[in-house]
């Protein structure tokens, strides 16, 4: 008995449609959405980065709210110094 098929060097046609058609698909679209996604957000995160600095060296800044002496006598009897003159 002669055991050599017929077949025996070729690649079954069913196969070989599988991967014509994988190789003609092109790109996954999983992976599309995932670059556009990623793409978008380190594009947000750059921008925000930028309008940061931008802020920082260009804006006054901001200005402190003046506290009241019986604030500031409260503070100081909560840290335990005494306030002036008592």
């Amino acid at each position: 008995m002669d055991d050599d098929f017929e077949f025996g060097d070729k690649v079954p046609p069913s196969f070989d449609r599988m991967v014509r058609n994988a190789e003609a698909r092109g790109f996954n679209p999983g992976l599309i959405v995932l670059l556009v996604v990623v793409g978008l957000l380190l594009i947000f995160l750059v921008g925000n980065y930028a309008l940061y600095m931008y802020a920082q060296k260009n804006l006054p800044p901001r200005k402190k709210k003046p506290i009241s002496k019986k604030k500031m006598k409260r503070e100081r009897l909560k840290q335990g110094v005494s306030a002036p003159g008592e």
